[in-house]
């Protein structure tokens, strides 16, 4: 699945290669960079090539920052302290831009924060003679790793800061401890800020100039996808219920699409994604205030009706559902245009998300859906009225399958709604 966004690049006119059009080169030069970002578009599409692309930004990053040891005017700069340039390209790099920048950020605070108040602790220290020294020291490494510790378990910090207090805790006690042994602490601790801050503007450089992997594009993608993944789902379980009611032909059950137990999985990635996509710089449609928590909540309705689709599965493809009485006929037929209303609607909503256009769902969508909950009721009724006996569990099953519906329908207006307000809140384009 791919999470880029292509920016398509126009020219007017005729590109040549001399002439009045190329007498300086300009359009030659801008149809060869369009044609080059076509072609990166199309690798980039292909999920195994992106981890290819992962692994040789990483390997360039790498090379870069180990410059600082293989040229000797920049080794006698930095010196030993080049090690932490290194270590930093190593722990931030991360598959994602949101990611790499979080991360990044959350070390940078942390190490300025760490290493701000570890010099102040440290000079205090130097100030004070014999052991009282030791016993600043050592209240002070102790006040701040109990009170960072606790801090990184309140499940907000936890969530987004996580990384940034653990450096915290790391750099106060490097700092505060090493003043006991080493001269000019000050000094030694700028130097290794510096080389650290290198390794980040490395990793942004090779991160976000080549190929960036976003992590709202592949939130984007991914959410608009499963609208479309459990249409299809749906219409495997009704081709299923068709197939087993023709024993004639013997056909073998349609086996349900995966991608329901893909969607109920889905949560924890849902929730990383957009916790990286808040951290990622304005790219494309996607502004520094974009509603993240929209998708979240549209991520949860769409676990939900995963859960209702493999259910409904369970109910239509039960033994010997063929035999129905004399409700059958009425049955099929509220199942076939069910089916087909809520396939609709889910490709209709996942289209409006996909193509960021805004959704109109009272005109269309609303009205259908509210249709199709009507005509379930009324067969429900029918097929469970009080005055006429249930002859099988067969019957209770199939009945079971229409209030299924019935709550399938339910849930796709409230997706409705949440994807209308998602359009309306990230500026969508109106159709």
């Amino acid at each position: 699945m791919s999470s880029s966004v292509i920016i398509p690049i126009e020219f007017d006119g005729e590109v040549k290669v001399g002439g009045k059009n190329g007498r300086h080169g300009l359009r030659p030069c801008l149809s060869r960079f369009a044609s080059m970002l076509a072609a990166m578009e199309i690798s980039s599409k292909d999920e195994g090539t992106k981890k290819v692309i992962h692994s040789v930004k990483v390997g360039v990053a790498l090379t870069l920052v180990s410059l600082l040891y293989v040229i000797d005017s920049l080794y006698h700069r930095v010196g030993d302290n080049a090690m932490w340039a290194i270590m930093t390209v190593v722990v931030i790099f991360e598959f994602h831009a949101g990611a790499v920048l979080s991360k990044g950020l959350n070390r940078g605070i942390g190490t300025v924060i760490g290493g701000g108040l570890g010099c102040l602790v440290a000079v205090l220290a130097r100030k004070v003679d014999g052991v009282g020294n030791e016993i600043i020291i050592c209240t002070s490494v102790f006040i701040s790793g109990a009170g960072a510790t606790y801090v990184r378990l309140i499940p907000t910090i936890k969530k987004k800061y996580d990384y940034g207090a653990m450096i915290f805790i790391l750099t106060f006690n490097l700092v505060v401890v090493s003043c006991l042994r080493a001269d000019n602490i000050i000094r030694i601790t700028s130097e290794r800020f510096s080389t650290i801050f290198m390794g980040f503007g490395i990793c942004l450089f090779t991160c976000l100039v080549f190929l960036p992997n976003w992590s709202s594009d592949e939130l984007h993608v991914s959410v608009a996808a499963r609208f479309e993944g459990l249409a299809r789902a749906l219409g495997e379980c009704y081709e299923g219920y068709l197939d087993a009611a023709s024993p004639k032909e013997n056909k073998p059950a349609v086996a349900l699409s995966g991608t329901c137990k893909t969607i109920l999985q889905s949560k924890s990635k849902d929730e990383s994604l957009a916790v990286f996509a808040k951290w990622e710089p304005w790219h494309g449609n996607f502004g520094l205030s974009y509603p993240w928590k929209k998708y979240l909540q549209i991520g949860e309705l769409l676990r939900e009706l995963a859960a209702i689709v493999i259910s409904l599965k369970l109910c239509l493809e039960s033994p010997g559902q063929m035999i129905i009485g004399d409700v059958k006929g009425s049955i099929d037929d509220t199942l076939e245009v069910s089916t087909t209303c809520l396939m609709w609607a889910l490709r209709e909503l996942g289209g409006s998300i996909s193509k960021m256009t805004r959704c109109q769902p009272e005109e269309t969508i609303l009205p259908r859906l509210k249709s199709t909950g009507q005509e379930l009721s009324q067969t429900v009724s029918q097929a469970i009225s009080p005055c006429r006996e249930l002859r099988n569990g067969n019957e209770i099953m199939f009945s079971s399958s229409l209030v299924l519906l019935m709550a399938m329908a339910k849930k796709v207006e409230e997706l409705a709604k949440e994807v209308k307000e998602l359009g309306e809140e990230a500026g969508f384009n109106t159709p």
